[in-house]
């Protein structure tokens, strides 16, 4: 736990940089392009919850995988309450929980 920790820290540090770097014109990771775990996690939250009409996944741990942030909007949510969403979207990422640190979930229901 402690190696990966400063593996994110340096990775963070790194990021840090290739923002401050992005402003002169020498971008190394693109704001568009996504990471595998990025990938990974939105093609599991596409098959589970198919009705979703908008979703994003974002690595918050710098690139190391260890931490996500999940916005995801779906009719599926419709009648339940925050806690319940959820608790559906943690389900789906049953797996790919086991192998972080942490996770932000933000549910909405289409207007």
């Amino acid at each position: 736990m402690l190696a990966c920790t400063r593996l994110c820290s340096s990775t963070i540090f790194s990021a840090f940089r290739t923002t401050q770097v992005a402003a002169v014109g020498h971008l190394q990771r693109g704001f568009s392009s996504q990471t595998d775990g990025e990938e990974r996690i939105a093609s599991v939250l596409k098959e589970k919850f198919p009705l979703a009409s908008k979703l994003k996944v974002t690595d918050i741990s710098g690139g190391c995988g260890a931490m996500y942030e999940i916005h995801i909007e779906s009719s599926e949510f419709k009648g339940k309450r925050t806690v319940q969403q959820h608790q559906l979207v943690n389900q789906a990422l049953k797996e790919e929980i086991q192998s972080m640190h942490g996770l932000r979930i933000f549910t909405n229901i289409p207007k």
